[in-house]
């Protein structure tokens, strides 16, 4: 596991020349930066890695938004529970394919938008299963007594379940990022415009389609004077992992916590 990866790192900081030269590398024998000048010079890659921010921070706020009302309804002896659960788990085992989502896109109008990439996604079904469990976990005294103080639904919601949800919260915060941040797919479908592509579908484009000079090379840039593409291919995958990378080991107990969200306990 930790081979490859030191093999990307030590690649983006070498010489074309030492590149070509060893079969296999974990530590750079000539250090240069020329890639990652390269692609932080670039006007794209650097705009991609703002969309990716801005769809990572908007979308995660919107999925659990989504995800915790619904779950929240629910959770709740009320009329018609058990129909629409059902639908949620229908789901689950079928989906409505890429062409007919794709033309609900379109109808609605969300082409070219961030709103694409976030809004289909808005609730994933497994999410909203284990969070509704974790509701029904809650006493139910609890309700009863913001009832009887006078609170409504929305405002026991607010004041009382939400607050004693932060692990599940944050558990399902960190998923919705993580998917958000990888996500690629969605953009080639729904964005036409370059400018409005993350940082992953970029990184797509430079190691997959290999366009490494031509997805990052703006007015400012001279493809002659750019470093090799493979050297800017591992660049770019160590620019769009490290976030990643920094962010998860102070939060990986939420990952763990997660895991048993939802489970019988005895």
């Amino acid at each position: 596991m930790l081979f490859p990866f030191l093999y990307v790192v030590a690649v983006s900081f070498s010489s074309y020349k030492a590149y070509i030269q060893s079969d296999f590398m974990i530590i750079p024998k000539e250090w240069v930066l020329d890639a990652y000048r390269f692609i932080f010079a670039s006007k794209s890659f650097l705009r991609s890695l703002w969309v990716t921010g801005l769809i990572t921070v908007i979308g995660t706020l919107v999925n659990l938004a989504f995800t915790s009302s619904f779950a929240y309804v629910l959770s709740r002896p009320v009329f018609g529970q058990r129909p629409v659960t059902f639908l949620v788990l229908f789901t689950m085992l079928f989906n409505a394919g890429m062409i007919p989502t794709y033309l609900v896109v379109k109808e609605t109008g969300l082409m070219n938008t961030i709103w694409a990439m976030i809004l289909p996604v808005a609730i994933a079904p497994f999410n909203l299963i284990v969070m509704r469990q974790f509701f029904q976990s809650i006493p139910s005294e609890l309700h009863e007594a913001a009832t009887i103080d006078g609170a409504n639904d929305l405002q026991s919601f607010w004041r009382i379940i939400l607050p004693l949800s932060k692990p599940s919260l944050a558990a399902f915060g960190l998923f919705y990022a993580v998917m958000h941040w990888n996500n690629y797919f969605t953009a080639i479908l729904y964005m036409n415009d370059q400018k409005w592509w993350p940082i992953q579908t970029i990184l797509r484009q430079i190691v997959v389609v290999n366009e490494a000079q031509t997805s990052l090379a703006n007015g400012q840039i001279l493809l002659e004077n750019a470093p090799p593409a493979e050297t800017i291919q591992m660049a770019a995958i160590i620019v769009a992992t490290v976030p990643i990378l920094i962010v998860y080991p102070f939060l990986q107990k939420h990952f763990a916590k997660g895991v048993m969200l939802g489970s019988v306990k005895g």
